[in-house]
């Protein structure tokens, strides 16, 4: 997938846990291993809003995108 979600990038930084960010942002921590994993095939606004104000970041800080024809070259 060419969305690659750095979550666990963001908790790591700040020594956070899954279950204590599911409990800040309303989810529940299947859906953080979801969200973590790159299983899920949407995020609401609202979501990726609390996401951001939890951990203090960009949407950019959680999301990327990467060229998958550049990936498979390496």
């Amino acid at each position: 997938m060419p969305i690659v979600v750095r979550i666990d990038v963001e908790l790591a930084r700040r020594k956070m846990s899954v279950g204590e960010f599911a409990g800040l942002v309303g989810l529940t921590p299947a859906n953080v291993a979801v969200l973590k994993n790159g299983r899920a095939k949407a995020v609401r606004f609202s979501t990726l809003e609390a996401m951001c104000r939890v951990l203090e970041c960009q949407p950019g800080d959680l999301l990327e995108w990467v060229d998958e024809n550049e990936r498979a070259r390496v």
